[in-house]
């Protein structure tokens, strides 16, 4: 009889393995990150890890502070206006200039420094409009083919770390990334713009497209520098913004006085059509330290010959009238104008008016009183008077020159008989 194995009770047995979990608790989501915070003092150590922290920010509030003293008195003063010297240039990298007050800035609140493009850096204007924007915090690129720009000039910034220099022609393209441009690359002076005067007409022409162009792919703001010779011999006197001119075409001069006009007329026209942000100065005579010593305009010919002791040179009767403005007048007008929110064009020039023989005489008194004039026939297509009416840029800059031609030439006297006779005591490198 076969044996049968019965296992018994494995017909009802329960199902042990199956896992039956506690009901969630929703109110530990709310409670774990205090208990977390709690426990091994945790919530201590944070508060003062806090407090440490508002310490060391309340006592060093800038990273960038200079750790020893410097002496912001390393200036020299004409009529009321203080200009800071190369040294004191270099020393000062975040001091705000003109209208902005310097010190103690909360954190987080300090003026972010800008990236711009100066063309024509190292020139007469340019880099006196360097050692301004140097001394505010921004980053500078200067962009000069050396034509009539100097490297002494602007080396007392090699050092500086927000200062680069190029060599380059603005009549080639150029790719950078900057927040503004200031393009004043263009020979100034009859001298030098007649001696190639259809390089002249392409700077003015092609290297403005290059600028225009280079404004418009990064956003950046644009300030052409225009001059006076856009009015010619004006038959308006003195001479409005409103003001056409009266210039001729085929003259000798007419590479930079069309030039400019033409450069006038590409800014507006990638304003309207392009939408870029662009503003325009016209400049009258300027005058200061830096100006080429024979470059063929009259300030700076009387000065070189007063000092050489030669005969001061008159073109024409002398009876020729010019407005003079020292050129720290108005590189602070260029950049009341870039921050600005007008377009333009501006005047900006010093409505005081000299005859040429008046000039002289200002230029013996400072001197040598005995210093001789010698008359010679006019030059061609010469304006017989130029006088700017700037109360376009009073009311919507809030600028007007402040330094007098008496005050502003032995400034330039200085620095030029430094350079003419090796006087190392001059003021070669002052910044205004």
């Amino acid at each position: 009889m076969a044996s049968e194995l019965i296992f018994r009770g494995h017909e009802t047995q329960l199902k042990s393995d199956e896992y039956y979990p506690k009901p969630p608790k929703p109110w530990l989501t709310v409670t774990r990150p205090f208990h977390y915070l709690l426990r091994e003092q945790r919530l201590l150590f944070l508060i003062l890890g806090i407090g440490i922290a508002a310490l060391i920010f309340s006592v060093f509030p800038s990273s960038s502070s200079p750790s020893s003293p410097i002496n912001y008195n390393m200036h020299e003063s004409i009529g009321g206006e203080s200009f800071l010297t190369a040294e004191s240039t270099r020393l000062m990298p975040h001091r705000v200039m003109d209208g902005f007050r310097s010190g103690k800035v909360p954190l987080g609140l300090k003026r972010k420094g800008l990236r711009i493009v100066v063309t024509g850096g190292a020139g007469f204007v340019g880099s006196h409009l360097v050692d301004r924007l140097i001394a505010r915090g921004d980053s500078v690129i200067v962009v000069d083919n050396f034509f009539t720009g100097r490297k002494e000039n602007v080396m007392h910034h090699f050092s500086n770390p927000r200062f680069e220099l190029i060599r380059h022609d603005v009549v080639e393209p150029l790719l950078l990334e900057v927040d503004q441009i200031y393009h004043l690359a263009c020979p100034a002076s009859p001298v030098h713009y007649k001696h190639n005067p259809v390089k002249t007409i392409k700077t003015n022409v092609v290297g403005t497209l290059n600028m225009l162009g280079l404004a418009k792919r990064v956003g950046a703001k644009f300030l052409l520098t225009s001059t006076s010779e856009v009015y010619g011999d004006p038959l308006e006197h003195p001479q409005k913004e409103t003001y056409w001119g009266n210039v001729n075409p085929i003259g000798v001069r007419s590479c930079y006085d069309e030039g400019k006009r033409t450069a006038e007329t590409l800014t507006m026209d990638y304003h309207r059509g392009a939408g870029v942000e662009v503003r325009i100065a016209r400049i009258f005579n300027t005058y200061g330290p830096r100006m080429c010593i024979d470059d063929g305009r009259v300030v700076s010919n009387f000065v070189a010959q007063a000092l050489r002791k030669e005969p001061m040179t008159v073109y024409g009767d002398g009876k020729q009238t010019r407005s003079f403005q020292f050129v720290s007048d108005l590189v602070d007008g260029l950049m009341r104008l870039m921050e600005g929110e007008h377009v333009g064009p501006f005047n900006l020039g010093n409505p005081g008016e000299f005859t040429m023989l008046e000039l002289a005489k200002v230029v013996q008194e400072t001197i040598d009183p005995n210093a001789k004039i010698e008359f010679r026939p006019n030059t061609e297509d010469d304006p017989h008077k130029r006088k700017p009416d700037i109360s376009r840029a009073k009311e919507l800059l809030g600028w007007e020159p402040k330094i007098p031609l008496r005050k502003g030439l032995p400034m330039m006297v200085s620095d030029f008989r430094q350079r003419i006779f090796g006087d190392q005591k001059g003021g070669g490198t002052t910044a205004f």
